[in-house]
Protein backbone atom coordinates (compact mmCIF):
# COMPACT_ATOMS: atom_id res chain seq x y z
CA UNK A 1 0.00 0.00 0.00
CA UNK A 2 1.88 3.02 -1.34
CA UNK A 3 1.04 6.67 -0.54
CA UNK A 4 3.49 9.22 -2.04
CA UNK A 5 3.42 12.82 -0.85
CA UNK A 6 5.66 14.40 -3.50
CA UNK A 7 6.06 14.09 -7.27
CA UNK A 8 9.60 12.76 -6.69
CA UNK A 9 8.30 10.01 -4.42
CA UNK A 10 5.41 9.25 -6.78
CA UNK A 11 7.74 8.57 -9.71
CA UNK A 12 10.17 6.42 -7.75
CA UNK A 13 7.46 4.45 -5.97
CA UNK A 14 5.38 3.93 -9.11
CA UNK A 15 8.39 2.51 -10.93
CA UNK A 16 9.06 0.22 -7.97
CA UNK A 17 5.39 -0.84 -7.89
CA UNK A 18 5.47 -1.74 -11.59
CA UNK A 19 8.56 -3.88 -11.06
CA UNK A 20 7.15 -5.60 -7.96
CA UNK A 21 5.82 -9.12 -8.50
CA UNK A 22 3.23 -8.62 -5.76
CA UNK A 23 -0.02 -6.65 -6.04
CA UNK A 24 0.49 -3.00 -5.07
CA UNK A 25 -2.21 -0.46 -4.19
CA UNK A 26 -1.03 3.03 -5.16
CA UNK A 27 -2.93 5.91 -3.53
CA UNK A 28 -2.67 9.53 -4.66
CA UNK A 29 -4.21 12.60 -3.04
CA UNK A 30 -6.32 14.60 -5.48
CA UNK A 31 -5.16 17.93 -4.03
CA UNK A 32 -1.51 17.05 -4.70
CA UNK A 33 -2.06 16.77 -8.46
CA UNK A 34 -1.48 20.49 -8.95
CA UNK A 35 1.55 20.62 -6.63
CA UNK A 36 4.07 21.33 -9.39
CA UNK A 37 4.95 24.99 -9.26
CA UNK A 38 3.58 25.42 -5.73
CA UNK A 39 6.84 24.56 -4.03
CA UNK A 40 6.49 27.20 -1.34
CA UNK A 41 3.04 25.92 -0.37
CA UNK A 42 4.24 22.35 -0.11
CA UNK A 43 7.60 23.12 1.51
CA UNK A 44 9.13 20.08 -0.20
CA UNK A 45 11.48 19.93 -3.15
CA UNK A 46 9.44 19.17 -6.24
CA UNK A 47 12.34 18.45 -8.60
CA UNK A 48 11.76 15.18 -10.43
CA UNK A 49 14.81 14.01 -12.37
CA UNK A 50 14.21 12.62 -15.83
CA UNK A 51 16.69 9.81 -15.30
CA UNK A 52 15.64 6.45 -13.94
CA UNK A 53 15.40 5.95 -10.16
CA UNK A 54 13.50 3.70 -7.79
CA UNK A 55 12.34 4.22 -4.22
CA UNK A 56 12.06 0.94 -2.33
CA UNK A 57 8.53 0.19 -1.16
CA UNK A 58 8.53 0.07 2.63
CA UNK A 59 11.22 2.71 3.14
CA UNK A 60 10.06 5.79 5.06
CA UNK A 61 11.54 9.24 4.50
CA UNK A 62 12.46 11.63 7.29
CA UNK A 63 11.33 14.84 5.58
CA UNK A 64 12.60 17.05 8.41
CA UNK A 65 14.90 16.34 11.36
CA UNK A 66 13.82 17.41 14.84
CA UNK A 67 14.64 16.70 18.46
CA UNK A 68 11.47 17.47 20.42
CA UNK A 69 8.57 15.60 18.83
CA UNK A 70 7.87 13.16 15.99
CA UNK A 71 4.98 13.88 13.60
CA UNK A 72 3.88 11.27 11.08
CA UNK A 73 1.64 12.08 8.13
CA UNK A 74 0.67 10.57 4.79
CA UNK A 75 0.07 12.19 1.44
CA UNK A 76 -1.12 15.78 1.94
CA UNK A 77 -0.75 15.74 5.74
CA UNK A 78 3.02 15.47 5.29
CA UNK A 79 2.91 19.01 3.90
CA UNK A 80 0.69 20.17 6.76
CA UNK A 81 3.25 18.74 9.19
CA UNK A 82 6.15 20.43 7.40
CA UNK A 83 4.40 23.80 7.45
CA UNK A 84 3.67 23.43 11.18
CA UNK A 85 7.28 22.36 11.84
CA UNK A 86 8.58 25.44 10.05
CA UNK A 87 6.37 27.69 12.18
CA UNK A 88 7.29 25.96 15.45
CA UNK A 89 11.00 26.16 14.66
CA UNK A 90 10.71 29.92 15.28
CA UNK A 91 9.61 29.08 18.83
CA UNK A 92 12.48 26.66 19.39
CA UNK A 93 10.42 23.48 18.97
CA UNK A 94 12.17 20.88 16.81
CA UNK A 95 9.61 18.77 14.95
CA UNK A 96 10.75 15.64 13.14
CA UNK A 97 8.44 14.87 10.21
CA UNK A 98 8.25 11.31 8.93
CA UNK A 99 6.56 10.27 5.71
CA UNK A 100 6.07 6.47 5.75
CA UNK A 101 5.45 6.54 1.97
CA UNK A 102 3.92 3.07 2.29
CA UNK A 103 1.74 1.49 4.94
CA UNK A 104 2.30 -2.12 3.88
CA UNK A 105 5.11 -2.84 4.33
CA UNK A 106 5.63 -0.25 7.06
CA UNK A 107 9.12 0.99 7.93
CA UNK A 108 8.78 0.37 11.65
CA UNK A 109 12.47 0.94 12.34
CA UNK A 110 12.51 4.56 11.12
CA UNK A 111 9.40 5.37 13.15
CA UNK A 112 10.67 3.69 16.31
CA UNK A 113 14.12 5.32 16.05
CA UNK A 114 12.52 8.74 15.74
CA UNK A 115 10.19 8.21 18.71
CA UNK A 116 13.08 6.90 20.82
CA UNK A 117 14.95 10.12 19.99
CA UNK A 118 12.11 12.59 20.60
CA UNK A 119 10.00 10.78 23.21
CA UNK A 120 6.73 12.09 21.74
CA UNK A 121 4.53 11.12 18.80
CA UNK A 122 1.71 12.84 16.96
CA UNK A 123 -0.01 11.33 13.94
CA UNK A 124 -1.96 13.59 11.58
CA UNK A 125 -4.45 12.04 9.19
CA UNK A 126 -7.36 13.10 7.00
CA UNK A 127 -9.34 9.90 7.43
CA UNK A 128 -11.33 8.68 10.41
CA UNK A 129 -9.39 8.37 13.65
CA UNK A 130 -11.38 5.26 14.56
CA UNK A 131 -9.70 2.13 13.18
CA UNK A 132 -7.43 4.18 10.91
CA UNK A 133 -3.78 3.78 9.97
CA UNK A 134 -2.81 6.27 12.68
CA UNK A 135 -4.22 3.98 15.35
CA UNK A 136 -2.05 1.16 14.03
CA UNK A 137 1.08 3.29 14.23
CA UNK A 138 0.18 4.50 17.72
CA UNK A 139 -0.32 0.88 18.77
CA UNK A 140 2.99 -0.16 17.22
CA UNK A 141 4.88 2.59 19.05
CA UNK A 142 3.11 1.85 22.34
CA UNK A 143 3.98 -1.84 22.05
CA UNK A 144 7.59 -1.49 20.90
CA UNK A 145 8.81 1.84 22.31
CA UNK A 146 6.65 2.42 25.39
CA UNK A 147 9.62 2.97 27.70
CA UNK A 148 10.86 5.79 25.46
CA UNK A 149 7.59 7.74 25.44
CA UNK A 150 7.33 10.87 27.60
CA UNK A 151 3.60 11.13 26.82
CA UNK A 152 0.93 9.00 25.15
CA UNK A 153 0.84 9.17 21.32
CA UNK A 154 -1.72 11.66 20.03
CA UNK A 155 -3.69 11.71 16.79
CA UNK A 156 -4.98 14.72 14.89
CA UNK A 157 -7.84 14.07 12.51
CA UNK A 158 -11.26 15.14 11.32
CA UNK A 159 -14.43 15.01 13.40
CA UNK A 160 -16.38 11.76 13.37
CA UNK A 161 -18.90 12.96 10.79
CA UNK A 162 -19.52 12.32 7.09
CA UNK A 163 -16.99 14.01 4.81
CA UNK A 164 -18.52 17.21 3.41
CA UNK A 165 -18.60 17.61 -0.34
CA UNK A 166 -18.51 21.40 -0.56
CA UNK A 167 -14.94 22.77 -0.64
CA UNK A 168 -15.79 25.47 1.92
CA UNK A 169 -17.01 22.86 4.39
CA UNK A 170 -14.23 20.41 3.56
CA UNK A 171 -11.68 23.06 4.50
CA UNK A 172 -13.05 23.07 8.07
CA UNK A 173 -13.28 19.28 8.19
CA UNK A 174 -9.68 18.38 7.29
CA UNK A 175 -7.08 19.01 10.03
CA UNK A 176 -4.86 21.96 9.19
CA UNK A 177 -1.63 23.55 10.40
CA UNK A 178 -3.35 25.37 13.26
CA UNK A 179 -4.90 22.13 14.54
CA UNK A 180 -1.52 20.40 14.47
CA UNK A 181 0.37 23.30 16.08
CA UNK A 182 -2.17 23.39 18.92
CA UNK A 183 -1.74 19.66 19.62
CA UNK A 184 2.07 19.86 19.41
CA UNK A 185 2.18 22.73 21.90
CA UNK A 186 0.01 20.71 24.32
CA UNK A 187 1.97 17.47 23.89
Amino acid sequence: VVCPSTPYDAKGLLKSAIRDDNPVMFFEHKLLYGAKGRKEAMDVSMDVPEEEYLIPIGEADVKREGKDITVIGLLRTVHTALTAAKELEKEGIGVEVIDPRSLVPLDEETILQSVKKTGKLIIIQEDSLFAGWGAEIASLVTEKAFDYLDAPPKRVGPPSTPVPFAPVMEKHYVPDKEDLVRVIKNA
